[in-house]
């Protein structure tokens, strides 16, 4: 599966999370790898809403209450890092064609990815920090959901 999503603004997510810690680039690639499938299969949710509602256009509240937390998605786009195009192409890897994605669905999922992104991200440079690393890695990422699936 190719990535949708560039590494450079998860990379900025991983390091406004990191503290002193560095991030290394596969970290970044791994974080956004998990964003992509994460934001794939919340639109396959919201596709399953939208079309319970009779409707093949995606909107923002097909994704509130998809945030962990019951965190309300919708955001600002100017405030966020992850940007709303690739954001888009990953809405639509897993849904059929026929379906619209509206731009505040895509500002909405794009909110709710950031947090994820974030949340991962600071339990990632806790993993680091545990391993006694001034580096975030890769298997610092990839450790997160290995304990996640316990939790």
């Amino acid at each position: 599966m190719s990535v949708e999503l560039p590494f450079a603004p998860v990379d900025t997510v991983i390091r406004r999370n990191a503290g002193d810690l560095r991030v290394s680039a596969e970290a970044a690639e791994e974080l956004a790898r998990r964003i992509q499938s994460r934001g794939a299969a919340l639109a396959v949710e919201a596709a399953e809403r939208a079309t319970e509602d009779g409707r093949k256009t995606l909107m923002a509240e097909d994704f509130a209450d998809l945030a962990e937390g019951g965190v309300p998605a919708n955001g600002d786009p100017e405030g966020l890092e992850l940007p709303i195009a690739p954001v888009d192409r990953i809405a639509r890897l897993d849904i059929d064609d026929s379906y619209r994605v509206a731009m505040d669905a895509r500002v909405a999922l794009a909110t709710v990815l950031e947090r994820y992104a974030d949340r991962v991200a600071a339990a990632a440079a806790v993993l680091a920090e545990h391993a006694d690393r001034r580096t975030i890695k890769e298997e610092d990422v990839a450790v997160y959901f290995r304990l996640a699936e316990y939790f």
